[in-house]
């Protein structure tokens, strides 16, 4: 900088020198909107559920047998203290789930009075799913799946379904455990 520049030539120098060297910055990129969940595999379709409504993920705890319930509750588990009821998620949609033990995992639910794990064939971790690619429930989809779903994201490598647990909470056969 040159001592007979004023403060102001001075600023309008080194603003002309910033511009010149970021000429080669990149073009700015319109940032596309996402949608976040938690992947996972059941009866051999992929689903997405939403990250808020997840409050945990485990793998399959040692459980307690309950008699007097539906084939689909699992049992009970003491997670930290904490019983939580453990619903084969498989068999209450009238399947079984198909994956090695060792791969099985529960989504665990809080939300008002329901502490309730889940349990699933497989976990697939945190999908970022551009809306872009979202829409409609399929209408190919099987009836036991299709009260739970409500959208899906169709993408190159195939369909990920979204899992509406709320829509989960809410139905009166999940909220009916009781053996009949």
């Amino acid at each position: 900088m040159h001592s007979t520049l004023t403060p102001y030539l001075a600023l309008v120098d080194i603003a002309r020198r910033a511009k010149a060297q970021a000429q080669g910055l990149p073009a700015r990129q319109e940032i596309k909107p996402y949608w976040t969940g938690i992947g996972f595999s059941l009866l051999g379709h992929r689903f997405v559920a939403a990250m808020e409504d997840v409050v945990e993920l485990l793998e399959v705890p040692h459980y307690t047998f309950i008699p007097g319930v539906q084939p689909w509750v699992r049992g009970v588990a003491n997670v930290r203290g904490r019983l939580l009821p453990l619903f084969d998620m498989a068999a209450f949609f009238g399947g079984h789930l198909t994956s090695p033990r060792q791969r099985r995992r529960v989504l665990v639910l809080e939300r008002d009075k329901v502490y309730a794990g889940l349990i699933v064939d497989e976990l697939h971790g945190m999908q970022h799913l551009a809306l872009e690619y979202g829409q409609m429930p399929p209408a190919d989809l099987a009836e036991p799946f299709a009260p739970m779903v409500s959208g899906q994201f169709v993408l190159q490598q195939g369909r990920w379904l979204v899992f509406d647990l709320q829509a989960l909470i809410g139905d009166f056969q999940f909220a009916d455990a009781a053996a009949h």
